[in-house]
């Protein structure tokens, strides 16, 4: 039993607090098992010496009489004690003990339950055997005879025919029509209890996304020990909707919750709600409620039904249009909207300019997101055989579905009825009164069963797009938020799955890990979980039991772009290739101060001959004009670099060229962004030549721009931002003015760095790959620097 300083509390802690009171159940149920054991001689001696029964038969109905008696010992301390909360708890053991301890308590409550309707069905035998005048009448008798006039009544062939074959025949038209169809979506529900099965997923497990799972912590432990909570006025949320791109960890999470919780788990795809007939999928919705309401009552009252895509449900009633389509998307707020091309999101067509940010993760996770196409025959196929337009006839199975949230709580029907029927009786006796003083001579209101169904709901769509009945509190209320992961979240998940798998002792140094994570721009944690096991088998293949850090970026290679392809260029187009790219990487050094390179190549990934990544060192939510102006500079370092080696272009600059125009566009058009204030150097008598010499400046820079900028239609240029600012000729001139001076800026950085971009173009050459600390180090020992420039100079303006 708990100590004095030990006491047992109403409140169920978690953590430490919670584990001290799991230990502290684990001594009261062995001191009631020693209760029921030491008073095991009393039934024994009666049923043996008493009353004479056979020594085997006594044994056998004390032992029964014992584990009864210590059922009934769990049934009433589980209703006077909380439960312990042992979700996220570490020991094994105690959540071991936890599931046999619930088992018992759903066991013995059956079978006590069924004793009292037997106690109760032998009390109104013998009520009906002395109220039945004569004495020839005994107890064995009349119960008998009660039970034969049942079965009489019972072989009437009317009975049958009405109360039978009727609603057979009725269930089985409904299942022969209905059957299939139905079968369809049941099927998708699947239902775990504690110990069915094991993901082998724990909270630990969930990497990169730690204020999510803490917050998830809080809100499921509340719901598996809250009645202190409630006491205290509190409402436990009733539901948690999981929001992110795709690939964060949304369902992995809640396997964990699965895993970690010792309460049944019901899980369901939202596109399983979908049927053919109209009113079948409120039909799928309810049998979900019985299932989940069903498992609660087995299991301690509890139960999570997890909705994964609930947006293929959930979505905004007023966001459907007429024919079920969405509405006009909202223009690009982010430049990442509008160039992003490829699989890999470069801010190019062909393919060689990445640059990692947030509004970049955010766009390539929700680029991976799978699209859900519904054709026109599906749609009509689905919900629409009545008159009056599709906005309404999707949405019965979300109409239920909120009313399942809010009603789950309601007492049961027939208990309602019986109560309700009884004390209607009584007020119809005229006799009876209501109250004698204060005690009440009714029988109590219905109250709801105690189980509770919590929802988890997940998607990769905005909040808005679901409808606000969903997402209001009391329903899925609680919104828990998964980024995409950034460089720390990528070195936590890659903590997580490097030490699962054999691998050289060179990536166990935290530079090294470091070095893994800044190089992965964009990876989810399936991704991660690939890469590892992939250059395990790479590792494998080579005769070798650990793999290393070449296996690993041999790995990322086959991931991103599939088995690399190395293309034999001609030794001049090689080295041309290796300009272009070291003249990308050379302007990002200097002007991008808060990014750094993670990667140089030039090996073909998909129509890209090679390719130049880099990072942002911090998560940023917005650019100031000087960093779009450097992002400017990285984009036209590879044509400025053409210029300076080989005097001329090659097409290969035409992405860098699109992006660049739809940059200054969208830097003028949608940020108000002008080009830099000239300072001009030497001296002038009055401030109007001054004025004309910064306006001839600006003219050469128009005109540079003006030759550069693209002219072509569709990408980035048909949003309203770059097509407007480059129909206006005041915003054309001056998108043209900040392309012109992001030119010469580049093109005098190569020129004063010549000698050094060369001998970076020519490692390039020799590796063909650099990446990570490595790359870092080259463009470091470079001793790049940037020029001063004096536009007055003739030297400083390139010739296009």
């Amino acid at each position: 039993m708990a100590s004095v300083s030990e006491q047992l509390t109403t409140i169920a802690p978690a953590g430490e607090a919670s584990k001290a009171l799991a230990t502290q159940w684990r001594r009261l149920i062995r001191a009631a098992t020693f209760i029921a054991v030491l008073t095991s001689p009393i039934p024994f001696l009666f049923l043996y010496v008493q009353q004479d029964w056979p020594l085997g038969w006594s044994l056998v109905v004390t032992f029964l009489l014992i584990i009864a008696y210590r059922g009934l010992l769990d049934i009433v301390l589980r209703r006077l004690i909380p439960w312990p909360s042992l979700f996220g708890a570490d020991e094994e053991r105690l959540r071991e003990e936890d599931v046999v301890n619930r088992r018992r308590a759903w066991f013995w409550s059956k079978r006590w339950r069924l004793a009292y309707l037997i106690a109760l069905f032998i009390t109104i035998v013998y009520v009906i055997q002395l109220l039945v005048p004569g004495g020839e009448h005994t107890w064995w008798g009349t119960a008998v005879g009660m039970v034969e006039g049942v079965v009489e009544f019972m072989q009437n062939p009317a009975i049958w025919i009405y109360a039978v074959i009727f609603p057979m025949l009725f269930i089985f038209n409904f299942l022969i029509l209905m059957g299939p169809l139905m079968l369809m979506g049941i099927t998708q529900i699947q239902s775990y209890e504690p110990g069915d099965a094991d993901w082998g997923v724990k909270l630990e497990d969930v990497r990169g996304q730690a204020e999510a799972k803490e917050e998830v912590r809080k809100i499921v432990s509340l719901w598996q020990s809250g009645e202190a909570f409630e006491l205290a006025g509190g409402k436990r949320e009733r539901g948690i909707l999981f929001l992110g791109p795709p690939g964060t960890g949304k369902t992995m999470l809640s396997k964990a919750i699965a895993t970690g919780f010792n309460c049944p788990f019901v899980s369901i795809p939202g596109s399983g709600f979908a049927q053919t007939f109209i009113g079948m999928d409120a039909v799928i919705v309810r049998y979900l409620a019985w299932k989940a309401k069903r498992l609660a009552r087995k299991w301690g009252g509890q139960c999570i039904v997890f909705i994964d895509e609930i947006d293929a449900v959930g979505m905004r009633r007023q966001s459907l249009g007429p024919a079920g389509g969405f509405a006009t998307p909202l223009p690009a707020t982010r430049f990442e909207e509008l160039a992003f091309y490829g699989q890999h999101g470069s801010l190019t067509p062909s393919g060689d300019l990445i640059l990692e940010t947030r509004a970049w993760r955010d766009q390539l996770f929700e680029a991976r997101a799978p699209q859900r196409k519904v054709t026109f025959l599906g749609r009509i196929v689905n919900q629409f055989p009545m008159p009056g337009g599709m906005g309404g006839m999707g949405q019965l199975a979300l109409n239920q579905l909120l009313v399942v949230m809010d009603g789950i709580g309601n007492p049961p029907y027939m208990k309602k009825i019986r109560r309700n029927w009884f004390n209607t009786f009584l007020d119809a006796t005229y006799v009876v009164p209501r109250r004698i003083g204060k005690a009440s001579l009714r029988l109590p209101r219905a109250r709801p069963r105690n189980e509770q169904i919590y929802f988890i709901g997940a998607c990769n769509v905005p909040i808005e797009s679901l409808d606000p009945a969903l997402t209001r509190p009391g329903r899925l209320g609680r919104h828990v938020w998964f980024r995409t992961p950034t460089k720390q979240d990528r070195l936590d998940i890659f903590d997580l799955y490097i030490d699962k798998v054999s691998h050289s002792e060179d990536l166990d140094e935290s530079r090294r890990r470091d070095e893994i994570a800044r190089v992965t721009n964009g990876y989810s944690p399936a991704m991660i979980e690939q890469v590892c096991s992939m250059a395990l088998t790479i590792a494998h293949h080579d005769g070798r039991p650990g793999f290393d850090f070449e296996d690993l970026f041999e790995a990322m290679t086959t991931v991103e772009s599939g088995t690399a392809v190395n293309v034999e260029y001609v030794p001049e187009e090689t080295r041309a290739v290796a300009i272009h790219e070291a003249g990308h990487a050379v302007a990002s050094h200097v002007f991008m101060k808060d990014t750094e390179s993670t990667r140089l190549s030039i090996r073909m990934r998909g129509q890209s001959l090679g390719h130049h990544q880099a990072l942002e060192k911090e998560e940023r939510f917005s650019k100031w004009r000087s960093e779009q102006m450097a992002a400017l500079i990285w984009t036209l370092g590879a044509m400025a670099a053409e210029r300076v080696f080989y005097d001329e272009n090659s097409t290969g600059v035409g992405g860098d060229v699109q992006s660049a125009t739809a940059r200054a566009a969208f830097m003028v058009g949608a940020s108000a962004m002008g080009p830099e204030h000239i300072e001009l150097n030497g001296t002038y008598k009055t401030a109007k030549a001054r004025d004309e010499a910064r306006e001839k400046l600006m003219k050469r820079f128009e005109e540079i721009g003006i030759q550069i900028m693209n002219r072509t239609n569709g990408g980035p240029f048909a949003h309203d931002a770059t097509a407007s600012a480059l129909s206006d000729p005041d915003k054309r001139r001056a998108a043209a003015q900040i392309l012109g001076q992001a030119y010469v800026k580049a093109y005098n950085l190569i020129l004063h760095n010549k000698d050094a971009v060369s001998k970076i173009a020519d490692v390039v050459v020799t590796r063909r790959e650099i990446y990570g600390d490595e790359l870092l180090d080259l463009l470091r020992n470079a001793k790049l620097t940037e020029p001063t420039i004096d536009y007055t100079e003739e030297a400083v303006w390139p010739k296009l």
